[in-house]
Protein backbone atom coordinates (compact mmCIF):
# COMPACT_ATOMS: atom_id res chain seq x y z
CA UNK A 1 0.00 0.00 0.00
CA UNK A 2 0.77 3.33 -0.91
CA UNK A 3 2.48 5.73 2.31
CA UNK A 4 0.64 8.33 2.53
CA UNK A 5 -2.53 6.46 1.72
CA UNK A 6 -1.81 3.47 4.65
CA UNK A 7 -0.89 6.80 6.89
CA UNK A 8 -4.46 8.37 5.92
CA UNK A 9 -6.07 5.11 6.34
CA UNK A 10 -4.73 4.58 9.71
CA UNK A 11 -6.16 7.80 10.47
CA UNK A 12 -9.44 7.04 9.20
CA UNK A 13 -9.52 3.89 11.64
CA UNK A 14 -9.66 6.88 14.88
CA UNK A 15 -13.49 7.82 14.60
CA UNK A 16 -14.97 9.98 17.39
CA UNK A 17 -16.27 8.35 21.05
CA UNK A 18 -13.90 6.37 22.67
CA UNK A 19 -13.60 6.93 25.53
CA UNK A 20 -9.44 6.51 26.27
CA UNK A 21 -6.49 6.28 24.81
CA UNK A 22 -6.50 2.67 25.33
CA UNK A 23 -9.89 2.50 23.46
CA UNK A 24 -8.49 4.45 20.65
CA UNK A 25 -5.60 2.00 19.83
CA UNK A 26 -7.84 -1.00 19.93
CA UNK A 27 -10.29 -0.07 17.98
CA UNK A 28 -7.18 0.81 15.57
CA UNK A 29 -5.71 -2.43 16.33
CA UNK A 30 -8.82 -4.06 15.47
CA UNK A 31 -9.25 -2.54 11.88
CA UNK A 32 -5.69 -3.49 11.14
CA UNK A 33 -5.94 -6.47 11.27
CA UNK A 34 -9.59 -6.97 9.63
CA UNK A 35 -7.66 -5.19 6.67
CA UNK A 36 -6.58 -7.79 4.26
CA UNK A 37 -3.77 -5.27 2.25
CA UNK A 38 -1.71 -4.66 5.51
CA UNK A 39 -1.12 -8.05 6.20
CA UNK A 40 -1.17 -7.92 9.67
CA UNK A 41 -3.20 -11.11 11.63
CA UNK A 42 -2.80 -10.37 15.36
CA UNK A 43 -1.00 -7.84 17.75
CA UNK A 44 -1.03 -6.56 21.38
CA UNK A 45 -1.27 -3.05 22.91
CA UNK A 46 1.50 -2.67 26.24
CA UNK A 47 1.39 0.44 27.94
CA UNK A 48 4.34 1.67 29.97
CA UNK A 49 3.59 2.64 34.17
CA UNK A 50 7.19 4.76 34.38
CA UNK A 51 6.77 4.65 38.03
CA UNK A 52 6.87 0.96 38.21
CA UNK A 53 9.01 0.41 35.32
CA UNK A 54 7.04 -2.71 33.47
CA UNK A 55 5.02 -2.66 30.60
CA UNK A 56 1.40 -4.01 30.91
CA UNK A 57 -0.33 -5.55 28.82
CA UNK A 58 -3.99 -4.11 28.29
CA UNK A 59 -5.56 -5.14 24.94
CA UNK A 60 -4.81 -8.45 22.82
CA UNK A 61 -6.41 -9.24 19.38
CA UNK A 62 -5.92 -12.50 16.96
CA UNK A 63 -5.20 -16.02 16.69
CA UNK A 64 -3.26 -16.67 19.39
CA UNK A 65 -3.64 -18.15 22.81
CA UNK A 66 -5.06 -15.79 25.44
CA UNK A 67 -2.65 -14.04 27.74
CA UNK A 68 -3.44 -13.62 31.04
CA UNK A 69 -5.03 -10.33 31.76
CA UNK A 70 -2.20 -7.55 33.12
CA UNK A 71 0.74 -9.56 32.22
CA UNK A 72 3.37 -6.92 32.61
CA UNK A 73 7.03 -7.15 31.52
CA UNK A 74 9.98 -5.16 33.24
CA UNK A 75 11.59 -3.12 31.25
CA UNK A 76 15.59 -4.09 32.48
CA UNK A 77 14.38 -7.80 31.85
CA UNK A 78 13.50 -7.05 28.28
CA UNK A 79 16.18 -5.02 26.58
CA UNK A 80 13.61 -4.88 23.45
CA UNK A 81 11.60 -2.21 24.72
CA UNK A 82 14.67 0.55 25.02
CA UNK A 83 15.54 -0.45 21.30
CA UNK A 84 11.76 0.22 20.80
CA UNK A 85 12.67 3.80 22.42
CA UNK A 86 15.77 4.17 19.84
CA UNK A 87 14.53 3.27 16.25
CA UNK A 88 10.79 3.26 17.04
CA UNK A 89 10.14 0.14 15.18
CA UNK A 90 11.88 -3.50 15.42
CA UNK A 91 11.70 -7.16 14.10
CA UNK A 92 12.56 -9.59 16.71
CA UNK A 93 12.42 -12.75 18.21
CA UNK A 94 10.52 -13.39 21.95
CA UNK A 95 12.74 -13.70 24.33
CA UNK A 96 9.95 -13.95 27.22
CA UNK A 97 9.21 -17.88 28.10
CA UNK A 98 5.50 -17.46 29.22
CA UNK A 99 4.87 -15.51 25.78
CA UNK A 100 6.57 -18.10 23.63
CA UNK A 101 4.60 -20.96 25.65
CA UNK A 102 1.31 -18.79 24.05
CA UNK A 103 2.92 -19.23 20.61
CA UNK A 104 4.20 -15.86 20.04
CA UNK A 105 7.97 -16.51 18.60
CA UNK A 106 8.29 -13.62 16.30
CA UNK A 107 6.87 -10.48 16.21
CA UNK A 108 7.37 -6.80 14.99
CA UNK A 109 6.42 -3.87 17.52
CA UNK A 110 6.74 -0.05 16.93
CA UNK A 111 6.29 2.67 19.83
CA UNK A 112 3.25 4.76 19.91
CA UNK A 113 2.86 8.56 21.51
CA UNK A 114 5.02 11.19 23.18
CA UNK A 115 8.01 10.21 24.66
CA UNK A 116 7.82 10.17 28.61
CA UNK A 117 10.64 9.93 31.12
CA UNK A 118 12.31 6.42 32.79
CA UNK A 119 15.02 6.89 35.08
CA UNK A 120 17.42 8.11 32.62
CA UNK A 121 15.70 7.51 29.65
CA UNK A 122 12.60 8.40 27.19
CA UNK A 123 10.26 5.41 26.51
CA UNK A 124 6.92 4.96 24.33
CA UNK A 125 3.88 4.95 26.59
CA UNK A 126 2.57 2.47 24.17
CA UNK A 127 3.66 -0.60 22.16
CA UNK A 128 2.27 -1.81 19.56
CA UNK A 129 3.32 -5.98 18.99
CA UNK A 130 2.39 -7.90 16.10
CA UNK A 131 1.96 -11.29 15.05
CA UNK A 132 4.73 -12.06 12.41
CA UNK A 133 5.46 -15.34 10.46
CA UNK A 134 8.19 -13.70 8.29
CA UNK A 135 10.45 -10.87 8.70
CA UNK A 136 9.48 -8.76 5.39
CA UNK A 137 11.01 -5.89 4.59
CA UNK A 138 7.99 -4.07 4.06
CA UNK A 139 6.48 -4.54 7.35
CA UNK A 140 9.13 -2.45 8.79
CA UNK A 141 8.22 0.87 7.12
CA UNK A 142 4.53 -0.01 7.15
CA UNK A 143 4.60 -0.95 11.21
CA UNK A 144 6.51 2.74 11.12
CA UNK A 145 3.72 4.63 9.27
CA UNK A 146 1.34 2.96 11.59
CA UNK A 147 3.29 4.32 15.18
CA UNK A 148 3.31 7.84 13.00
CA UNK A 149 0.02 8.68 12.16
CA UNK A 150 -1.17 7.25 15.59
CA UNK A 151 1.32 9.12 17.51
CA UNK A 152 -0.06 11.88 15.67
CA UNK A 153 -3.92 10.71 16.29
CA UNK A 154 -3.43 10.72 19.99
CA UNK A 155 -1.53 13.61 20.29
CA UNK A 156 -4.01 15.70 18.34
CA UNK A 157 -6.53 13.73 20.86
CA UNK A 158 -4.96 15.20 23.67
CA UNK A 159 -4.57 18.39 22.27
CA UNK A 160 -8.69 19.34 21.71
CA UNK A 161 -9.24 17.22 25.18
CA UNK A 162 -7.13 19.98 26.88
CA UNK A 163 -8.29 22.41 24.76
CA UNK A 164 -12.08 21.66 25.54
CA UNK A 165 -11.11 21.75 29.03
CA UNK A 166 -9.41 24.67 29.13
CA UNK A 167 -12.79 26.52 27.23
CA UNK A 168 -15.05 24.83 30.23
CA UNK A 169 -12.39 26.21 32.92
CA UNK A 170 -12.52 29.65 31.08
CA UNK A 171 -15.88 30.02 31.26
CA UNK A 172 -16.37 28.96 34.96
CA UNK A 173 -13.16 31.34 35.25
CA UNK A 174 -15.39 34.35 33.43
CA UNK A 175 -18.17 33.08 35.29
CA UNK A 176 -16.73 33.66 38.76
CA UNK A 177 -15.12 37.15 37.68
CA UNK A 178 -18.60 38.00 36.51
CA UNK A 179 -19.77 37.32 39.85
CA UNK A 180 -17.43 38.97 42.20
CA UNK A 181 -17.73 41.99 39.72
CA UNK A 182 -21.06 44.06 41.15
CA UNK A 183 -23.65 45.64 39.17
CA UNK A 184 -22.28 48.60 37.32
CA UNK A 185 -24.72 50.98 38.36
CA UNK A 186 -25.27 52.52 42.62
CA UNK A 187 -26.80 55.23 43.99
CA UNK A 188 -25.71 56.06 47.38
CA UNK A 189 -27.77 59.04 49.62
CA UNK A 190 -26.97 62.49 47.02
CA UNK A 191 -23.85 60.12 45.15
CA UNK A 192 -24.12 58.24 42.30
CA UNK A 193 -21.09 55.60 41.13
CA UNK A 194 -20.58 54.08 37.92
CA UNK A 195 -18.04 51.24 37.48
CA UNK A 196 -16.54 49.02 34.14
CA UNK A 197 -13.77 46.56 33.86
CA UNK A 198 -12.71 45.15 30.60
CA UNK A 199 -10.21 42.48 31.05
CA UNK A 200 -6.89 42.18 28.20
CA UNK A 201 -7.79 38.27 28.08
CA UNK A 202 -10.91 36.30 28.37
CA UNK A 203 -10.30 36.97 32.49
CA UNK A 204 -7.92 39.59 34.07
CA UNK A 205 -6.78 40.75 37.13
CA UNK A 206 -8.42 44.01 37.70
CA UNK A 207 -11.62 44.19 39.98
CA UNK A 208 -13.80 46.93 41.68
CA UNK A 209 -16.51 46.44 43.97
CA UNK A 210 -19.22 48.45 46.15
CA UNK A 211 -19.21 47.71 49.69
CA UNK A 212 -22.23 48.07 51.61
CA UNK A 213 -23.44 47.67 55.00
CA UNK A 214 -27.51 46.64 55.85
CA UNK A 215 -27.98 49.53 57.26
CA UNK A 216 -26.90 51.60 54.15
CA UNK A 217 -25.66 54.12 56.42
CA UNK A 218 -21.53 53.61 54.65
CA UNK A 219 -20.33 52.43 51.29
CA UNK A 220 -16.52 51.05 50.75
CA UNK A 221 -15.36 51.77 47.01
CA UNK A 222 -12.83 49.33 45.89
CA UNK A 223 -10.29 49.36 42.43
CA UNK A 224 -7.52 46.98 42.97
CA UNK A 225 -5.42 45.56 40.03
CA UNK A 226 -3.42 41.78 40.07
CA UNK A 227 0.28 42.65 39.03
CA UNK A 228 0.17 38.84 36.90
CA UNK A 229 -2.20 38.01 34.20
CA UNK A 230 -5.16 35.91 33.26
CA UNK A 231 -5.75 33.13 35.52
CA UNK A 232 -3.37 33.52 37.71
CA UNK A 233 -4.78 37.21 38.62
CA UNK A 234 -7.80 36.40 38.34
CA UNK A 235 -7.67 34.09 41.21
CA UNK A 236 -5.99 36.97 42.98
CA UNK A 237 -8.80 39.48 42.44
CA UNK A 238 -11.31 37.00 43.65
CA UNK A 239 -9.42 36.45 47.19
CA UNK A 240 -8.64 39.68 47.78
CA UNK A 241 -12.48 40.52 47.07
CA UNK A 242 -13.63 37.88 48.90
CA UNK A 243 -11.43 38.75 51.75
CA UNK A 244 -12.77 42.15 51.41
CA UNK A 245 -16.31 41.59 51.96
CA UNK A 246 -15.20 39.93 54.74
CA UNK A 247 -13.39 42.05 56.55
CA UNK A 248 -15.36 44.94 55.91
CA UNK A 249 -19.01 43.27 57.69
CA UNK A 250 -16.34 42.90 60.82
CA UNK A 251 -13.82 46.09 60.79
CA UNK A 252 -14.64 49.19 60.97
CA UNK A 253 -11.22 50.79 60.99
CA UNK A 254 -9.89 50.84 57.48
CA UNK A 255 -6.08 51.03 58.46
CA UNK A 256 -6.54 47.77 60.24
CA UNK A 257 -8.58 46.08 57.56
CA UNK A 258 -5.87 46.51 54.79
CA UNK A 259 -3.16 45.58 57.19
CA UNK A 260 -4.36 41.78 58.06
CA UNK A 261 -5.45 42.06 53.83
CA UNK A 262 -1.95 42.49 53.68
CA UNK A 263 -0.62 39.85 55.57
CA UNK A 264 -3.19 37.04 54.19
CA UNK A 265 -1.79 38.13 50.78
CA UNK A 266 1.63 37.87 51.79
CA UNK A 267 0.70 34.02 53.30
CA UNK A 268 -1.26 32.98 50.02
CA UNK A 269 0.88 34.54 47.50
CA UNK A 270 4.63 34.67 46.14
CA UNK A 271 6.09 38.19 46.42
CA UNK A 272 5.91 38.97 42.21
CA UNK A 273 1.99 38.26 43.29
CA UNK A 274 1.53 41.66 44.48
CA UNK A 275 -1.85 43.63 44.42
CA UNK A 276 -2.60 47.52 44.37
CA UNK A 277 -5.52 48.73 46.05
CA UNK A 278 -7.55 52.18 46.73
CA UNK A 279 -10.25 51.48 49.38
CA UNK A 280 -12.24 54.93 49.72
CA UNK A 281 -15.27 55.11 52.22
CA UNK A 282 -18.68 57.17 51.79
CA UNK A 283 -21.08 57.85 55.21
CA UNK A 284 -23.96 59.92 55.03
CA UNK A 285 -22.15 62.75 55.91
CA UNK A 286 -23.54 66.38 54.36
CA UNK A 287 -20.06 67.40 54.29
CA UNK A 288 -19.17 64.61 51.58
CA UNK A 289 -16.21 63.29 53.97
CA UNK A 290 -14.11 60.46 52.03
CA UNK A 291 -11.85 58.39 54.38
CA UNK A 292 -9.30 56.49 52.12
CA UNK A 293 -6.37 54.48 52.07
CA UNK A 294 -4.10 53.44 48.80
CA UNK A 295 -1.90 50.77 48.81
CA UNK A 296 0.14 51.69 45.90
CA UNK A 297 -2.86 52.19 43.63
CA UNK A 298 -2.92 54.52 40.47
CA UNK A 299 -3.71 58.35 42.14
CA UNK A 300 -7.61 58.72 42.08
CA UNK A 301 -8.79 61.74 40.19
CA UNK A 302 -10.61 64.29 42.29
CA UNK A 303 -12.26 66.96 40.02
CA UNK A 304 -13.66 69.99 42.29
CA UNK A 305 -16.43 71.63 40.59
CA UNK A 306 -16.65 75.20 41.63
CA UNK A 307 -13.15 75.39 40.90
CA UNK A 308 -12.27 73.43 38.02
CA UNK A 309 -8.83 72.01 39.26
CA UNK A 310 -7.87 68.26 39.85
CA UNK A 311 -6.27 66.64 43.18
CA UNK A 312 -4.34 63.47 43.04
CA UNK A 313 -5.56 61.06 46.21
CA UNK A 314 -1.84 59.73 46.57
CA UNK A 315 -0.88 56.29 48.04
CA UNK A 316 -1.12 55.87 51.83
CA UNK A 317 1.02 52.86 52.00
CA UNK A 318 2.49 49.81 49.74
CA UNK A 319 0.90 47.55 47.23
CA UNK A 320 -1.03 44.54 49.31
CA UNK A 321 1.61 41.17 49.22
CA UNK A 322 5.67 41.70 49.47
CA UNK A 323 5.68 43.82 52.45
CA UNK A 324 3.60 42.22 55.50
CA UNK A 325 4.91 44.47 57.95
CA UNK A 326 3.81 47.48 56.30
CA UNK A 327 1.51 49.85 58.50
CA UNK A 328 -1.25 51.89 56.44
CA UNK A 329 -2.82 55.04 57.33
CA UNK A 330 -5.85 56.48 56.43
CA UNK A 331 -5.96 60.21 54.74
CA UNK A 332 -9.56 61.95 54.18
CA UNK A 333 -11.16 64.86 51.82
CA UNK A 334 -14.15 66.35 51.35
CA UNK A 335 -16.11 65.66 47.89
CA UNK A 336 -18.88 68.53 47.66
CA UNK A 337 -21.92 68.86 45.07
CA UNK A 338 -20.79 68.07 41.52
CA UNK A 339 -17.31 67.21 42.71
CA UNK A 340 -15.97 63.88 40.96
CA UNK A 341 -14.42 61.42 41.56
CA UNK A 342 -12.27 58.74 39.01
CA UNK A 343 -10.52 55.80 40.03
CA UNK A 344 -8.87 53.78 37.41
CA UNK A 345 -5.94 51.17 36.84
CA UNK A 346 -3.01 51.54 34.41
CA UNK A 347 -4.66 50.25 31.87
CA UNK A 348 -6.48 53.26 31.12
CA UNK A 349 -3.42 55.81 32.06
CA UNK A 350 -0.29 53.61 30.45
CA UNK A 351 -2.56 52.17 27.17
CA UNK A 352 -0.05 52.91 24.37
CA UNK A 353 -0.56 53.65 20.79
CA UNK A 354 1.28 52.68 17.72
CA UNK A 355 3.66 55.21 18.19
CA UNK A 356 4.30 54.10 21.56
CA UNK A 357 2.68 57.30 23.31
CA UNK A 358 1.03 56.86 26.70
CA UNK A 359 -2.60 57.82 27.01
CA UNK A 360 -1.28 59.10 30.19
CA UNK A 361 -2.45 60.92 33.55
CA UNK A 362 -2.08 64.51 31.68
CA UNK A 363 -5.23 63.27 28.71
CA UNK A 364 -6.96 61.65 31.47
CA UNK A 365 -7.56 65.53 33.59
CA UNK A 366 -8.01 67.01 30.20
CA UNK A 367 -10.17 64.64 29.27
CA UNK A 368 -11.98 64.30 33.05
CA UNK A 369 -12.41 68.57 33.08
CA UNK A 370 -14.27 68.46 29.25
CA UNK A 371 -17.04 65.86 30.74
CA UNK A 372 -17.83 67.29 34.33
CA UNK A 373 -21.31 67.93 33.34
CA UNK A 374 -21.63 64.02 32.40
CA UNK A 375 -22.95 61.73 33.90
CA UNK A 376 -21.08 59.31 35.85
CA UNK A 377 -22.10 56.62 33.78
CA UNK A 378 -21.39 58.83 31.15
CA UNK A 379 -18.07 59.49 31.57
CA UNK A 380 -17.00 55.89 33.25
CA UNK A 381 -18.35 54.49 29.49
CA UNK A 382 -16.26 57.45 27.68
CA UNK A 383 -12.93 57.02 29.21
CA UNK A 384 -13.30 52.94 28.26
CA UNK A 385 -14.08 54.05 24.75
CA UNK A 386 -11.43 56.12 24.27
CA UNK A 387 -8.77 53.82 25.88
CA UNK A 388 -9.72 51.18 24.02
CA UNK A 389 -9.44 53.24 20.89
CA UNK A 390 -6.08 54.52 22.26
CA UNK A 391 -4.78 51.62 22.76
CA UNK A 392 -3.19 50.34 19.04
CA UNK A 393 0.21 49.29 19.97
CA UNK A 394 0.38 45.87 18.90
CA UNK A 395 2.01 44.24 22.00
CA UNK A 396 1.20 46.54 25.15
CA UNK A 397 -3.03 45.46 26.34
CA UNK A 398 -3.75 45.59 29.95
CA UNK A 399 -6.87 45.18 31.95
CA UNK A 400 -9.21 48.29 31.35
CA UNK A 401 -11.02 49.80 34.66
CA UNK A 402 -12.72 52.72 35.54
CA UNK A 403 -14.89 53.63 38.85
CA UNK A 404 -16.76 57.27 38.74
CA UNK A 405 -18.03 58.19 41.45
CA UNK A 406 -20.24 61.68 41.35
CA UNK A 407 -21.42 64.13 44.25
CA UNK A 408 -25.29 65.37 43.05
CA UNK A 409 -26.18 67.48 45.85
Amino acid sequence: MNQRKLYRTIESFASDGVNSEEDLLSQVLDRIVQTESIEIKGGRIWKLNPEKGTYRLVRQRGDIDKIRDGYGIRVDDYPVFLDIAKKRTVLAKETDQYLRRKGILRYSAVGVGEKVHWKDKRLYPYVLAFNVDDFDPNLFYTLSIIGSALTSILKANRVEVEAQQMERDLDKAREIQKGILPEHEVRFHNYELYGISVPDRVVGGDFFDYLQTEELDRIGIVIGDAASKGLSAAAQALYVSGALRMGFEYQSKIATLMGKLNRLMNRMFSDEQFISLFYGELGPDKRGLLVYTNAGHNSPLLLRANVGTVETLEPTGQMLGPFPEERYTTESTVIERGDILLLYTDGISEAMNDLSEMYGEERLVEQLKKRKDFSAKEIAELFIEDAVKFNTHPTITDDKTVVVVKRLA
